[in-house]
């Protein structure tokens, strides 16, 4: 499936002489958009081979990966279960705006504490998950595996071969390293992650098949779904310009990340650069409850 590229029109980009094209993967599905269906497609085929009829993963309270797999299975008839980091939750899970998606579209819950979820890929917890549950097909927290890896090597085309630097979010890795996989000799890879840490790297390696990328580590805003009002104020303004939504989680800080380092000078003169928007506009609704909250201004829906 080819998405559209966008084109950007900004004074910076013309100042600066470089280009931006935004890939429209958001525009896929309007609820199983951008890399989740990119990770799903591949998986959900083995699933079937599999003679499996139940999916089972993990994901927090505002997982774009949680909602994306309740929706895919209401839409092929499997049965889906999500455990949830966070015990807290069980009692007003309906509060929250991704947890009630997914419950709308068949989900099940298994509310575990954040000192068992850490126990995710150990073989006596899922065992145990299986005793609970009985078979089910495994689909990691994030989505991110071998299958997911194949199915985001799609997500480039050869219209894109026409790009200098190719620019993504990253959250567990699996997404940037399928575009790694995809690029041409010619291109690079740049990868925006949405939370700290420098254990990344070293998971993008173990799928990663060239040496054509780096993580630029810049534009996190304190960590993995923190924001800031100056992080909403340019999506809401980006938004205005381009008629793009952004979520705050990925596409936000990655837009914002490569506007910042345009303004650097990172590019060179007739840079053309391609953004990957991976979707997540399900978030939107969640982080606006967290910034009603604390009385910051929210994002446009």
């Amino acid at each position: 499936m080819k998405t559209p590229n966008q084109k950007i029109e900004s004074p910076i980009l013309d100042e600066k002489e470089v280009t931006l094209f935004i890939k429209r993967e958001d525009t896929i599905h309007p609820l199983i958009s951008g890399n989740k269906f990119r990770k799903l497609k591949y998986n959900l085929l083995e699933a079937q081979n599999q003679g499996q009829d139940t999916l089972l993963t993990f994901g927090g309270a505002f997982s774009n990966h949680i909602a994306a797999v309740a929706c895919v299975g209401h839409e092929q008839g499997l049965k889906t279960i999500g455990v949830i980091r966070g015990e807290e939750l069980e009692g007003n899970w309906q509060d929250n705006p991704t947890l009630q998606l997914a419950h709308n579209h068949g989900m099940q819950f298994h509310f575990v504490s954040r000192s068992a979820y850490r126990n995710k890929t150990n073989t006596d917890f899922l065992q145990h998950l299986k005793n609970t549950f009985g078979e089910f097909y495994l689909l990691p927290e994030g989505g991110t595996n071998e299958l997911a890896i194949k199915g985001c090597t799609e997500i480039l085309n050869e219209d894109d071969t026409i790009f200098d630097y190719i620019c993504s979010s990253v959250g567990t890795g699996g997404t940037v390293a399928g575009i790694i996989n995809s690029t041409q000799p010619h291109q690079n890879v740049l990868g925006f992650p949405a939370l700290k840490g420098e254990f990344l790297k070293a998971d993008i390696r173990t799928f990663a098949q060239n040496e054509r990328w780096q993580l630029v580590t810049d534009y996190h805003f304190g960590g993995y779904a923190k924001v800031t009002p100056d992080l909403v104020e340019f999506i809401n303004r980006f938004k205005k310009g381009t008629g793009i939504s952004l979520d705050p989680i990925y596409t936000g800080k990655l837009v914002f990340g490569i506007f910042e380092r345009i303004k650097q000078d990172f590019f060179p003169k007739g840079a053309q650069i391609l953004a990957i928007h991976t979707g997540g506009l399900q978030g939107i609704k969640g982080m606006n409850q967290v910034l009603e909250q604390k009385k910051l201004p929210l994002l446009d829906v």
